[in-house]
Order: C-alpha cells, then structure tokens, then sequence
C-alpha cells in the first residue's frame, strides 16, 4: 500500500512528535508498505522517511520545483510539481489511505484537500487517519462536525476520517486499513 503522509516540516519540534513520526515511518517500512509524502528534507517530513529507509520501506517523495534545492536525498523516488496544487494533487491520486501528523497550515490544507476530493470522487475505500496529539485539531474537527451538520454540508463525509489520539491508536488503525487492503 502507498500512505500519504501530511505533517510538519517545521525543526526543532518536541521529541514526542519527532517519536510519533518515527513510529509512523518504522510501520509503513517495515510492512512492506510505500511512504508518499513532500519530499522535503526537514522536519517530521524527514523524520518519517528516515524511519521509513531504516525499516526498508520505498519512499515516494512528491516536491515542487522551487524547493527542488530542498529535496531530501532519502527519497527512492522522486516527482516534481510546477505547484502545490499539482503536488496536492499527485500525492491524492497515488495514495491508498493517508495520515495527518501534527503539522501547520500547509498540514491542515492538505487534508481538507484530501477529504473534499474523497467526497467529489464519491472514493468511500480511502480513509483518512488525523493524529489529534493533544488535542490538536479538536478545534477544527469540532467545526467540521458542526459544519457536517449544517445544510450546507451532505451527510456522512466526515466518516472517511479516523480520529486517534495517541501513537498506539495510529497503529491500531493502520494495522486495520492494511488489513482490509490485503482482504481485496
């Protein structure tokens, strides 16, 4: 399976978010499984596709041309995008399930992309997994929620995404959509 990951690419972030990517690139390798993510040689970005390469996993970087320069050299293979747009939209199509870690802004665009392409797909297979480390994005889920139960919103597109709070749950859920993937 290819895991798209969205996450920080901030330094100097707390060891526990640096051990949660680890966490999240030694199960993606060591199950065999292909980490699809920025490409970036920083932060959590790197962080995950370290562990991915220490654990023997492939790694799909997908980066823009302005930060070619930026590319981490870890990455098996590498694709380049005139745009985030296009790079948004490349991880999309090449991923069977997706992961958000904490991250900033880019992190939360990338998964609300995600999840509003899930819904005009009408893709009801590919599911997407927020680490809400503590409590991170309550506030944002807590609007979706909200939001889903507007008239302005249909039902049920909210159930795409599997919200954990903790490392071992991340697992458990992976551990689960892996499962189902090699049920098919």
């Amino acid at each position: 399976m290819k895991f798209a990951v969205y996450c920080s690419s901030r330094q100097g972030l707390d060891n526990e978010y640096i051990e949660l990517a680890h966490a999240l690139g030694q199960w993606i390798g060591s199950h065999g499984h292909t980490l699809v993510y920025g490409g970036v040689n920083a932060g959590l970005m790197h962080e995950i596709a370290q562990a991915c390469h220490d654990a023997g996993g492939h790694i799909m970087g997908v980066n823009i041309e302005a930060f070619k320069h930026r590319t981490d050299p870890l990455v098996d293979e590498v694709i380049y995008t005139a745009n985030l747009g296009e790079r948004k939209a490349r991880m999309y199509q090449m991923a069977d399930a997706f992961v958000v870690l904490p991250g900033g802004l880019g992190t939360v665009d990338e998964w609300i992309a995600t999840l509003s392409q899930l819904v005009v797909d009408g893709d009801h297979h590919r599911q997407i997994i927020i680490v809400n480390l503590h409590d991170m994005y309550g506030s944002l889920l807590q609007y979706l929620n909200e939001l889903a139960q507007s008239p302005f919103a249909r039902d049920g597109h909210l159930k795409r995404l599997l919200v954990v709070d903790n490392e071992q749950q991340m697992i458990e859920c992976l551990n689960q959509i892996s499962s189902k993937n090699n049920e098919k």
